[in-house]
């Protein structure tokens, strides 16, 4: 489980992150969500250590990460998997290279032990047989797959995703929202995503975090964000009147959902008076 708490952060005299809690928890999908500039990505990088807090605490399973020693840190870090926004992949080198770039900075495998291991995340995300292609001969889909690839290969506790689904189709997205689900279960991954995507927040988004001009506006499951009462969040999330009204829709299924079960309740005990 990765926890913030109290977290601040400042760049001049302009505040970004304003004491912010939460905690991801370990086997979930833990979405961080919010319009430009409302501190997410900041957020997100003072998680793994990119900025440094002004003030609070980033604890790793109970250890906090902001005042651990350089060697410390270091440790924590080769248990991070990251998924970059544009997959961030080495165009000088084909997709076994670049999924072995993390083997070859972290372990003292043999060549067959490392080949191995790529060969056996490519089968993860369904990749099996383009270890000697190049970025370039990727569609945008398969670029984030083998991305994805390379952020499990040390098989991290910690898997961090900045907007997995930028810049791919609607078809392509629900495949790598999917992969990412299923690998956290899988792996017992603590997963945390910053995302702009409200497909994914509605299908994978076990913990939600709604951030809003620095401050926690809102945090729930996917399944409460239909209920919500929150206006800012509801101006985000259902924007369009075609999302304001399947957001209805969903309330009015949910609400019959209710009623029908009340209503087998209320009929099983007048059968049953004495159960």
């Amino acid at each position: 489980m990765i926890e913030v708490k109290n977290i601040q952060k400042k760049f001049a005299e302009k505040t970004i992150i304003q004491d912010v809690s939460a905690q991801f928890k370990t086997g979930q999908c833990n979405l961080i969500i919010g319009a430009s500039g409302s501190g997410k990505t900041v957020l997100m990088k003072c998680i793994v250590g990119l900025f440094h807090p002004d003030s609070g605490e980033v604890l790793y399973d109970g250890a906090d990460f902001t005042k651990m020693e350089h060697d410390e840190k270091t440790e924590i870090r080769k248990q991070i998997g990251m998924l970059f926004q544009g997959s961030a992949l080495f165009d000088s080198l084909n997709v076994e290279q670049n999924i072995m770039f993390p083997l070859n900075m972290f372990t003292d495998w043999n060549l067959k032990k490392k080949i191995d291991r790529v060969n056996e995340v490519l089968a993860r995300v369904n990749l099996t047989g383009v270890n000697r292609k190049f970025p370039a001969e990727l569609s945008g889909g398969m670029k984030k797959r083998v991305a994805l690839a390379r952020a499990i290969v040390l098989n991290p506790k910690y898997l961090f995703c900045d907007e997995p689904n930028s810049g791919l189709d609607p078809q392509t997205s629900l495949v790598i929202d999917k992969l990412i689900k299923e690998i956290t279960t899988e792996y017992n991954i603590t997963t945390v995503i910053n995302t702009h995507d409200m497909n994914s927040v509605m299908e994978i988004g076990n913990y939600i975090l709604y951030m809003y001009q620095g401050v926690k506006e809102w945090e729930g499951s996917n399944k409460e964000i239909i209920f919500s009462k929150n206006k800012k969040l509801n101006d985000f999330i259902f924007a369009s009147e075609f999302l304001q009204d399947a957001k209805d829709m969903r309330m009015l299924e949910q609400a019959g959902k209710i009623s029908n079960v009340r209503n087998m309740d209320d009929l099983l005990s007048k059968e049953n008076p004495h159960s």
